[in-house]
């Protein structure tokens, strides 16, 4: 700390398969099948640092919006509108999560499914995540029941949209050119709808990328349809399974 300003520098970073912030969850835990693998820098990455920490079941990251702070001319505003609430309506930036804040930190509750030790730097393996790859994060702090949970707390207007879900009709001729072991969460981010609230197009096609793949869909009324899927290598699938 110099002249009582805090100076941070991140602790880590996370390798998500998020190269782009279209699909992310908008709160993580939302979508529990995405996984994170957060690599310490070396100056924190020993083992005594994460001593203890095995214990428990999710943990919370502060982090960097770094990806909002390479926009150009985009500084904080008084006010911002949640794109759930379709855009028009107006809130407080200190009443929601917008990335452009006075100091651009978010925060996250995700699971630890395991700590990996024998290994330089020390690792840990996360689910639930809704963050980009290459967030840096600040700090790491467990998650405590007794003291985080808050049951009786209230929602404010996030009650009204959180209840929000797509069924998803994923061809299984497209869902089977993503490894096995990330369709669930695929179509999981897909059921959150990744699409802004003031959205409501049928014929427009819009596209996730998600672990290297791109995901092409419509959406109408509560059903959002898989239409291709373009591979690492540029080729584009169509429902029949055939390339473009």
């Amino acid at each position: 700390m110099t002249d009582g300003i805090l100076q941070i520098e991140p602790v880590a970073y996370i390798r998500t398969d998020f190269a782009e912030k279209f699909g992310l969850p908008r709160q993580s835990g939302l979508v529990p099948e995405l996984k994170g693998e957060i690599i310490f820098q070396p100056a924190y990455g020993t083992p005594d640092a994460v001593r203890g920490l095995e214990a428990f079941s999710h943990i919370w990251l502060i982090w960097g919006f770094h990806a909002a702070e390479k926009q150009p001319g985009k500084g904080w505003s008084a006010t911002v509108r949640p794109p759930r609430l379709g855009g028009n309506v107006r809130v407080g930036v200190f009443a929601s999560r917008a990335p452009f804040r006075p100091n651009p930190l978010g925060m996250s509750c995700v699971r630890l499914d395991a700590v990996i030790t024998d290994t330089q730097p020390v690792r840990l393996l996360v689910s639930g995540i809704d963050l980009l790859d290459g967030t840096p994060i600040y700090d790491i702090k467990p998650y405590i029941p007794v003291a985080d949970c808050r049951p009786e707390a209230a929602e404010g207007y996030t009650a009204a949209t959180r209840q929000h879900r797509m069924q998803v009709i994923f061809p299984a001729e497209l869902l089977a050119l993503l490894p096995a072991e990330k369709r669930d969460a695929a179509a999981a981010l897909l059921a959150q709808d990744p699409r802004p609230g003031y959205a409501d197009d049928p014929q427009r096609i819009y596209g996730v990328n998600f672990s290297g793949f791109d995901i092409r869909f419509r959406a109408a009324a509560d059903t959002l349809t898989v239409c291709s899927v373009r591979t690492a290598d540029g080729k584009e699938y169509i429902t029949n399974g055939e390339a473009l």
